[in-house]
């Protein structure tokens, strides 16, 4: 089982998408959290360590996870998304983008 987690700013428009998405995905385990401190689910060292495959929503995703949780960063993956702040919850053109640039990953 692969452990995916998704992470924007605030968790409440694209990480949670994701999420939903890919949460019926084959042989993967997702979890979605958010880097800013009002994010619906703020991300923990814990669910970083936890994490075989991380994706950022932008590059400044990366930047601020690298920066916060470096120890915990050892073993997982992270691959930038380039997804900017534009898409609503579960809007179509949204699903259809993390379709097209996760699942190569998975």
């Amino acid at each position: 089982m692969k452990h995916i987690l998704f992470i924007c700013s605030r968790n409440r428009l694209r990480s949670p998408t994701a999420e939903q998405v890919f949460a019926n995905w084959p042989n993967v385990e997702v979890a979605s959290a958010g880097l800013a401190p009002d994010a619906e689910e703020l991300l923990t060292g814990e669910m970083v360590e936890d994490a075989d495959l991380i994706f950022v929503m932008e590059k400044q995703h990366r930047a601020k996870l690298a920066r916060r949780f470096k120890p915990q960063l050892k073993h997982a993956r992270v691959v930038c998304l380039d997804i900017p702040d534009d898409y609503a919850f579960m809007q179509p053109e949204l699903v259809a983008l993390l379709k097209t640039k996760v699942t190569p990953f998975l």
